[in-house]
């Protein structure tokens, strides 16, 4: 790991105190001769750390006075954004929140999947079902998070926008904890199994619409499974109280194929 600057360093010092609550919305920062000697480095460091801050909209500048905060919601640096958003919040906050965005946003990509995806994108998803199914198999939780990941990027590839699989590749850590902590019990991966499935053979179907319901069951599911297994702080099996949340919808069956015509021609 490469190691930080000073200057990012001390720029993570003053976001640190800014996120604990020492300076609030549009508090000014102290002198930057004031930083530098608690932080035991230049004046010129603390400038180009101020400046890495204002960039990000972090910090702004009102000439002659100093550097002043913003309000977390006009932060721009997606880092920061998320660590202002994890502050103060359980790690069951955290995973919800997480479900919302994924709910957006890959509903939306099967969506655009069913009418985009290529047979690379399709292949794609074929293996990491059967990857999923090794890894179900033999119990291999890291196998089984790595291909539940593998499935879903393939999906937000296959919507043919290559903005959405950068929106969601910044949240892979988060999204990689939360996935494991549910993938860790066998009846999640069922589901995830199940659902994948579905998903795959909706898309293939090229109906936007199958395409989006079938993803959306598959949240659906995952928000149930976190309510039971991790949200409510119980083992698997029965008994294990859920905590409020969208409860999931039967998984869509696809629409039968037109029977044929057996009445010809008048």
């Amino acid at each position: 790991m490469a190691r930080k600057s000073l200057v990012e360093s001390v720029a993570e010092e003053l976001l640190e105190r800014i996120l604990e609550g020492e300076v609030g919305p549009h508090e000014g920062l102290p002198p930057e001769a004031e930083i530098a000697r608690v932080s035991g480095v230049s004046r010129l460091t603390v400038r180009e750390a101020l400046k890495a801050l204002q960039a990000q909209n972090i910090v702004y500048v009102r000439r002659g006075l100093g550097s002043y905060v913003n309000p977390p919601d006009a932060w721009t640096g997606l880092e920061a954004i998320l660590k202002a958003a994890s502050r103060g919040a359980t790690s069951h906050q955290v995973a919800l929140r997480l479900l919302e965005v994924r709910r957006m946003v890959e509903t939306g990509s099967a969506e655009l999947a069913a009418v985009h995806v290529t047979p690379e994108h399709l292949a794609a998803m074929e293996t990491a079902v059967r990857d999923l199914e090794d890894a179900h198999d033999t119990q291999d939780l890291d196998g089984v998070t790595r291909a539940d990941m593998a499935f879903h990027d393939a999906v937000l590839r296959g919507s043919g926008n290559p903005f959405v699989p950068v929106l969601l590749a910044q949240l892979s850590q988060l999204l990689y904890a939360e996935r494991r902590a549910t993938s860790a019990f066998p009846e999640v991966q069922r589901h995830a199994l199940e659902h994948h499935r579905l998903v795959l053979a909706a898309i293939r179907t090229g109906d936007p619409e199958a395409a989006r319901k079938a993803m959306e069951a598959h949240i659906d599911q995952t928000y149930a499974d976190y309510a039971h297994y991790i949200g409510g702080g119980a083992d698997p099996g029965p008994g294990a109280g859920p905590l409020p949340g969208r409860a999931p919808e039967p998984a869509p069956e696809l629409p039968p194929e037109p029977a044929p015509d057996s009445t010809g021609d008048d």
